[in-house]
């Protein structure tokens, strides 16, 4: 009868010769990758932070690689980080067998690294290009909006209060009136619009009132007291409120002031609330995050210049083409790409639109209708001439300035289409804004080229692949850190974690494709020789 046989088992074996922990990882595992790249970035600055004396503390090129290697693993948490390094192999290797504390960990992360992430990105990025990956000379660019580590309803909208703020100022400029009889002439009358009142001019107001003699009467006390104990902190609120709100933006949150309220795509509550959150915005290439940028403003529009600033900031180079859906199509931006000299497929508003029979053949459309550039008019569906009447110029929020030029029938009252062609009174006048036009077609050219449309094919898998990645993948639907620098720090950490994660992928494939061609040529030759011997074989028995 057969016996079962295990394997010998003693937990307490111990050895003549320790082994490496190194032994234990594969050649081409992802921990490998994070330990080579990190010993090949400049952390001189870090260095450079820390104070000389002292007890010793942990080299920040170890706690670089753990940061950068738990952010890969989608372990986010300090407390975890310090769990892993006593207990996974991994940690133990990158770290030397040293156990850092959560504590210890937080710190360097959030008060050493946090002026530093940046310029690690980079380098990180530079790396990249010397491997081939990435080259900078194609921007696919996009953004998304990632909920903050705000409380979700902790609104503070700036209508709202600007118009307590005004309530309230009445109340104050009713109650100094009453005061003031008797002490100063005051020639605004309750009817008048009080004039803009902050919580300084109120103090010397009330410190004026104090030095009169009708102070010490009972009913003026009163109303003193109600400035001082009610009236003035809550308009010192209301103005910091507005100081936190800033002149950009139309809200914020109260536990993280530098979050503004958006609409977010991924609502918990499936609704379409809005949520504190921040506009991320990601360049990439060959799905690798090349450039990012966080923003307050929830408009992808109003941020392309700024962050293409930032691309040749970070690089001191500029690509050469840059390619981003509708959302960023503007004249501002177009304008922008063409001084820069940048080659740009941006898509504008209705442009997949305009492409369909529909809008084609609707004969109503501004953009279908004829126009005589050499008189200088439009003609309408029935025929009439739609004459130029004025120019005008509009000023976006942005403080940019656009060109609109007005153009109007002379006669529609009588038109039997008039009611399918436009719904306001009068003749129908339509303004148009030449240069957006000319910006329209050349875009519209460059998108429908055959180089168009290959970036238009690319664009979907590029940067809304990676947000996709960062989302549902590595599940980074709210940010951990608060503040908007805490928020920067985070994410180029998961940007990081992302380069260094495909980078390992690429590598593996590299060396499985080098395994396959050494594989095929060692065939090959076994072949040859066993040809050869054959051949060898029939000559000898003949």
């Amino acid at each position: 009868m057969k016996q079962i046989n295990f394997k010998t088992y003693n937990q307490g074996q111990s050895e003549l010769f320790p082994s490496r922990l190194d032994e234990y990882i594969p050649e081409n595992a992802p921990v490998r990758i994070v330990s080579q790249v990190v010993e090949e970035l400049d952390i001189d600055d870090i260095i450079k932070s820390y104070k000389a004396g002292g007890c010793k503390g942990y080299h920040p090129r170890m706690l670089l690689k753990v940061l950068f290697y738990s952010y890969l693993s989608n372990v986010f948490s300090c407390r975890k980080m310090e769990q892993a390094l006593t207990e996974s192999i991994a940690y133990m290797w990158l770290s030397g067998k040293q156990f850092p504390k959560h504590s210890c960990i937080n710190d360097f992360r959030s008060k050493r690294l946090k002026k530093h992430i940046h310029k690690l990105f980079t380098q990180v990025v530079i790396i990249l290009v010397d491997l081939g990956y990435v080259s900078l000379e194609v921007q696919y660019v996009d953004g998304t909006k990632i909920e903050s580590k705000a409380n979700r309803y902790s609104f503070v909208w700036r209508k709202s209060v600007e118009k307590y703020k005004a309530n309230l100022e009445k109340k104050i400029v009713n109650i100094l009136e009453q005061i003031e009889q008797g002490i100063v002439d005051d020639n605004q009358s309750q009817d008048d619009e009080p004039r803009p009142f902050d919580s300084d001019e109120l103090k010397k107001r009330v410190a004026q009132i104090k030095e009169s003699e009708k102070a010490q009467e009972k009913p003026v006390k009163k109303l003193i007291k109600e400035l001082e104990t009610k009236h003035l902190p809550k308009l010192e609120e209301y103005e910091q409120k507005l100081e936190d709100i800033g002149d950009n933006r139309n809200s914020c949150s109260k536990t993280d002031k530098e979050a503004t309220f958006m609409r977010m795509k991924e609502d918990h509550m499936k609704n379409g609330q809005l949520k504190p959150a921040y506009n991320v915005q990601i360049s990439t290439e060959n799905q690798m995050i090349t450039h990012y940028g966080i923003f307050q403003n929830p408009t992808d529009t109003r941020t392309f210049i700024d962050y293409l600033t930032g691309f040749h900031q970070r690089y001191n180079r500029q690509s050469k083409e840059v390619v981003a859906d509708s959302g960023y199509g503007s004249e501002e931006n177009y304008e922008y790409l063409e001084n820069e000299q940048i080659e740009h497929y941006v898509k504008f508003n209705y442009f997949h639109a305009e492409q369909k029979k529909a809008f084609k053949t609707n004969p109503y459309k501004v953009e279908n209708l004829h126009y005589n550039e050499t008189d200088d008019y439009f003609v309408c569906p029935m025929g009439q001439h739609m004459h130029f009447v004025a120019e005008y110029q509009k000023t976006n929020a942005h403080g940019y300035q656009s060109t609109l030029r007005k153009y109007r029938a002379k006669n529609c009252s009588k038109c039997h289409i008039r009611n399918q062609c436009f719904k306001g009174k009068g003749n129908r006048s339509i303004d148009v804004n030449f240069r957006l036009r000319t910006y329209k077609q050349k875009a519209r050219e460059a998108l429908n080229s055959d180089k168009g449309l290959n970036h238009r094919s690319k664009r979907p898998i590029e940067p809304e692949a990676v947000f996709g990645q960062i989302k549902y993948n590595k599940g980074v639907n709210r940010f951990k850190l608060a503040g908007i620098e805490g928020v920067k720090l985070e994410f180029a950490l998961i940007a990081i974690a992302l380069n260094l994660s495909k980078m390992a992928k690429k590598q593996g494939q590299k060396a499985q494709k080098a395994f396959v061609l050494a594989k095929n040529r060692i065939i090959s030759i076994s072949y040859s020789i066993c040809a050869k011997y054959h051949r060898t074989y029939k000559l000898s028995a003949a």
